[in-house]
């Protein structure tokens, strides 16, 4: 397991099932490493608000690209002016090491 503090310079690797979920002790200590994100079941979610419609599909278009690049892909959820964010590995039903390194490169983001 990685240090907490690189994972947005981590690339993803693929994860065909076959290996276990990682453990509440590995969660808890990757989610302090992540601002506003929180467990949700067996992913990790976060709410990103925004100033209007325009900002939030920009948002949008990027996780889409960052996903793209990582072939690791959350479900998002978009309002007028937000967008929930939630990832997990579907082929684990759980949360794997990508899961984290996708949602520390979503927050490189908005950055200051």
């Amino acid at each position: 397991m990685t240090d907490t503090c690189d994972l947005s310079t981590r690339r993803c690797t693929p994860c065909e099932g076959g290996v276990p979920a990682l453990d509440g002790d590995a969660v808890r200590r990757l989610l302090a490493g992540l601002d506003g994100w929180a467990a949700d079941g067996d992913a990790i979610a976060r709410t990103f608000r925004f100033r209007n419609h325009h900002e939030a599909i920009a948002f949008v278009n990027a996780v889409a690209w960052i996903s793209h690049r990582e072939n690791h892909h959350p479900e998002l959820t978009v309002g007028y002016a937000d967008c929930r964010v939630r990832y997990w590995t579907h082929a684990i039903g759980g949360l794997s090491e990508n899961d984290f390194i996708c949602a520390a490169k979503v927050d490189r983001l908005l950055a200051p």
